[in-house]
Formats: structure tokens, C-alpha cells, sequence
């Protein structure tokens, strides 16, 4: 992604490979701005491998030769006046891993914050502290995907765990709004065993972070696990709860994951927030960030 020229180091710039205003909570984040839009763009390339991957044919341009896309060339003034045209309220770096194009994105964020737009990254959270520290003045909330909790597993997608536990860590200390994602495959990550690692780890973080744990299905390289099925993710979901997490989101399947599409207040349990899907049915925390009924504050962007 980076190359030497002439002596000079250069970086991507200027372009999108993919463009798209999607719902904020796709991302997915249920605690920043519920209901609203957000201007999601993505770059060619990433660190990792992932033989799942749903935007291979981006994700996966330098290494793939059935992958690739004609970029557009774009300003981080025209991201800004697309997202206002399109009534989004954060603009956001996805669908590739946005942190290898990191100067890239901070220069839309910079236009975006004038314009007065939240903004976030969607990540593998293979991060560096330097390119947090460089990101962090510009960024808004930040998702990571929490892939495994087994290094072998890492192994096979081009990472390592440890880093992206530090990373998670870091977010958190470093005052990003995180939220966290698991995608269940069965047979590589959906032990009993594993899931409580993962949810006693983000426990152990702050019990505060919504942790949200969705479906995989067959795509690109990975064909042979069978599509995960609702029980396993109301079964992943109660383990959360169970680690102590607040907020644990079951995702991908509308309707078919019982309480874990909603929000509720941790204090006194009435329902904040109803979904079905990316879909706001009820809302009665935003702006305030209080429950209503007990006054307990619920940790979020809600406004």
C-alpha cells in the first residue's frame, strides 16, 4: 500500500473504491446516533486474508487476480458534500481495512468535523499505538472485528491476536467509542470455550462496550461451514451477559434472535431502544443518553 519513489514515501490518496450512505446501525453500531445514515466509503486492499470476506473483490485487489475495482477519484470537500446530500450524520471508513489508507481517511475526517459530521473507522483492529495516536483526534467511534481468540486462528487470516487485544484495550483507554464484533463460523471460533474467553476478555476492558455477535454465511473461500444458525448466537449473547457485559448484540438474523436485537437499560431493564434488523422502532434514550425511568446513564454517542 505504501511505495517508494524516487526516495519519497507514498501513500493512497484521493480515491474510493466503494461508496455507499448505509444505515449507521449496519456498521454496526447500536450506541452512535440510532436511526441515523452514514456516509461509508472503502479503499483496495488489506492486511488481512480472510477466505469469508464479503467485499473480497476490494479487500482483496493486491493479492487476488479476480479481485479489483476502478477507483474514483474523489475530495475529502466532495465525501463532505455527498454525505450533507445524502442526509448521513457520520462518514465512515470501511468495507477494506481503513487502516492502511489511515492519512487518506483523516483527511475526510478533518473535512467532515468542520462540516459537523461524526466520523468512524470499521476495522480488523490490527493497529499500531502510532496510528491510533494519529487517527484519534479526528475519529469518532471506532468497530472492531474480534475475529477468534485463538492465535491459529489469527494465524490463518495474516494477524495476531495479541495485537488486536492491545488494540481493543488502547480504544477504550484512548476514549474512541468502541463497540466490538464476533462473527460466529461454526466449527472455527464457536466453542463454549472460546466465546466466554472472548466475552470474560471484553469484561475485563470495561462492561460497557456492546459486544455483537453475528451470522456468518457462505462467501468467496468459505463454503464448507454450514451458514451459523439463530441458537447459536442467542447461545453466544447469553454467555456475554453472563461475563457481565451489558450490552450484547445478536445480528444478521431480524427477528429470530429473541431480546438481543434491542437495547435495555442495565439498571432497571426497560426497553431503550427496539430493532428489527437496521430498523429504529423505538427509541427513548436519544438525545439524553438516560434511561428514562431510572436515570441511569447509558454509554453511547446519542446525540
Amino acid at each position: 500500500m505504501r511505495r517508494n519513489k524516487n526516495g519519497k514515501l507514498f501513500v493512497p490518496h484521493g480515491y474510493v473504491a466503494a461508496i455507499q450512505c448505509d444505515p449507521t446501525e449496519k456498521k454496526p453500531f447500536f450506541h452512535a446516533l440510532p436511526g441515523s445514515k452514514s456516509l461509508t466509503f472503502g479503499m483496495l486492499g488489506c492486511d488481512f486474508h480472510c477466505p469469508n470476506c464479503q467485499n473480497w473483490d476490494i479487500s482483496q485487489a493486491v493479492r487476488d487476480p479476480e479481485a479489483g475495482v476502478m477507483p474514483n477519484d474523489v475530495s475529502p470537500e466532495k465525501m463532505s458534500e455527498i454525505a450533507k446530500q445524502l442526509g448521513a450524520s457520520l462518514v465512515v471508513s470501511s468495507y477494506n481495512e481503513p487502516l492502511i489508507t489511515a492519512e487518506w481517511a483523516v483527511s475526510i475526517f478533518k473535512d467532515a468535523r468542520k462540516n459537523g459530521f461524526k466520523t468512524g473507522f470499521v476495522s480488523n483492529g490490527n493497529a499500531t499505538p502510532e496510528v491510533l495516536k494519529f487517527i484519534r483526534p479526528y475519529t469518532d467511534c471506532y468497530k472492531v472485528d474480534l475475529k477468534s481468540f485463538k492465535q491459529e486462528n489469527y494465524r490463518a487470516l495474516g494477524g495476531k491476536v495479541s495485537t488486536v487485544l492491545e488494540t481493543i484495550a488502547s480504544l477504550v483507554k484512548m476514549k474512541f467509542w468502541v463497540e466490538i464484533v464476533t462473527l460466529i463460523i461454526p466449527g472455527f471460533n464457536d466453542s463454549d470455550e472460546e466465546l466466554k474467553e472472548i466475552a470474560k476478555f471484553l469484561a475485563s476492558i470495561s462492561f460497557d462496550i456492546p459486544w455483537h455477535v453475528t451470522a456468518f454465511h457462505k462467501d468467496y473461500k468459505m463454503m464448507d461451514p454450514d451458514n451459523t444458525p439463530a441458537a447459536t448466537l442467542i447461545r453466544a449473547a447469553q454467555l456475554g451477559e453472563e461475563a457481565g457485559l451489558r450490552y450484547v448484540y445478536a445480528g444478521n438474523l431480524p427477528g429470530k434472535v429473541s431480546k438481543y436485537e434491542n437495547t435495555y437499560c442495565p439498571s432497571c431493564k426497560k426497553l431503550l431502544i427496539e430493532r428489527f434488523g437496521f430498523r429504529i422502532l423505538q427509541d427513548l434514550i436519544s438525545p439524553s443518553g438516560f434511561c428514562p425511568s431510572c436515570k441511569t446513564d447509558i454509554p453511547g454517542m446519542w446525540s
